[in-house]
């Protein structure tokens, strides 16, 4: 099963970015241990909400499986990355390294949330690996209701 971790603007500066709040781990790092405990990872990461959308796009039909998205500051108000999540008919999984609801206001609402089958958000770095067991979950439970 091919999963697509893809990550939006900033999160390539994890690490050295607000560590008080996002850890000391990098994007690197996160995706290497993810690879360890899955072979079938696809990763995307890109600071131009426009690149994000062209890569869901193109996994409606290139063969991912399921997608996995830290759309990061995005899930706020990007309502295109949200129209190019919304038709995908394969697991969906968002995730926040922080805990979104506990911050600045502007934070407290994804309109991300609506179009995925589910949210990870406040566990740190360990949300990227609930994310991928989610999307594997929903995936088998989707096949076996076919």
């Amino acid at each position: 099963m091919r999963v697509l971790i893809a990550n939006g603007p900033n999160l390539s500066q994890l690490g050295h970015r607000a560590p008080e709040i996002y850890g000391t781990v990098t994007l690197d790092d996160i995706v290497a241990d993810l690879r360890r405990m899955h072979d079938d990872l696809d990763h995307f990461v890109s600071e131009y909400e426009g690149a994000l959308i062209e890569r869901l796009h193109a996994a409606r039909t290139d063969g991912t499986d399921a997608v996995v998205i830290n759309p990061g500051a995005l899930a706020h108000y990007s309502y295109a990355l949200r129209d190019a999540l919304e038709p995908l008919a394969l697991p969906k999984v968002e995730v926040h390294i922080s805990q979104t609801a506990a911050r600045e206001s502007f934070r407290h609402h994804s309109v991300i949330s609506p179009v995925v089958d589910a949210t990870i958000t406040g566990v740190g770095a360990y949300g990227y690996e609930l994310g991928v067991l989610a999307a594997r979950h929903l995936r088998a439970a989707r096949r076996s209701h076919a």
